[in-house]
């Protein structure tokens, strides 16, 4: 009784730990960024705290990144939403608190439905993020940023299943993506969103969630009933195709402004 006893509070504290590293993490980001005009400080961290990636064999390391890629596209975007949010510290506020909520909650879960939201955060923060720093970057670098963000997303949603063909699938999905960033180079739109700084709401980064909503779910009904069934998929097309058509016509008739 005495040993599980000192376990069970041996757990908490490390509970407790683990809690409090976070959001001291999450927090000191934001300190950086308030003290600092400069976002790389904050990249650097960011990237540094992901050293056991690399804390184990040479051949093991390219995997590691891969698993990780999800969570490091959604951490470098926080940065850069916070940073452009500079002026509104009440919003950099809640983006440090929406951060820690995906390291505490969204982030250790292992849940399919939890691994599907964890590839949407990465693909709407990493695209909208995206699309507000690269506006005088290459079309090749955007092209292949927005290649990584798919492809990334794709296959941390596909390997949650027992598919043998998860590179291929991801392969797929990052050209995809590849294709939407080279036609959101040349024309895309970002929505103001008052008291929020620089911050702009990205067209691109809209319809990038609502396919690969779609595409989720079509694969979901394929992997349990060998093909795609209409019925899982009618909504999630209905909704998916109602939010592009909307964007594509209403909304890029109003004033908003390009990003």
């Amino acid at each position: 009784m005495e040993f599980l006893k000192s376990s069970k509070r041996r757990s908490f504290i490390s509970e407790l730990v683990y809690i409090g590293l976070n959001v001291a993490f999450a927090i000191t980001l934001l300190v950086i960024l308030l003290a600092i005009e400069s976002p790389l400080p904050a990249f650097a961290l960011v990237l540094l705290s992901k050293w056991r990636i690399l804390a184990v064999r040479p051949r093991y390391w390219f995997v590691n990144i891969l698993t990780n890629l999800v969570d490091i596209i959604v951490s470098l975007s926080i940065v850069i939403l916070i940073y452009t949010a500079s002026g509104a510290i009440g919003l950099q506020i809640i983006l440090t608190g929406i951060y820690i909520a995906w390291l505490l909650y969204v982030k250790p879960r292992s849940k399919r439905s939890f691994i599907a939201i964890q590839a949407g955060a990465a693909v709407f923060l990493g695209v909208t993020s995206l699309m507000i720093v690269s506006y005088d970057w290459i079309a090749s670098l955007v092209v292949l940023v927005m290649w990584l963000i798919g492809y990334s997303a794709a296959r941390h949603v596909v390997s949650s299943y027992d598919e043998p063909h998860t590179s291929f699938y991801s392969l797929v999905w990052g050209l995809v993506f590849a294709e939407l960033g080279w036609l959101a180079y040349h024309w895309t739109f970002g929505y103001a969103i008052p008291g929020a700084g620089d911050i702009q709401l990205s067209q691109a980064g809209l319809i990038a969630l609502a396919i690969s909503f779609l595409a989720e779910r079509a694969y979901s009904s394929y992997v349990k009933h060998g093909s795609v069934r209409s019925s899982d998929v009618i909504m999630p097309a209905l909704l998916s195709v109602s939010v592009i058509i909307i964007l594509l016509t209403l909304f890029n008739t109003i004033s908003t402004g390009a990003i």
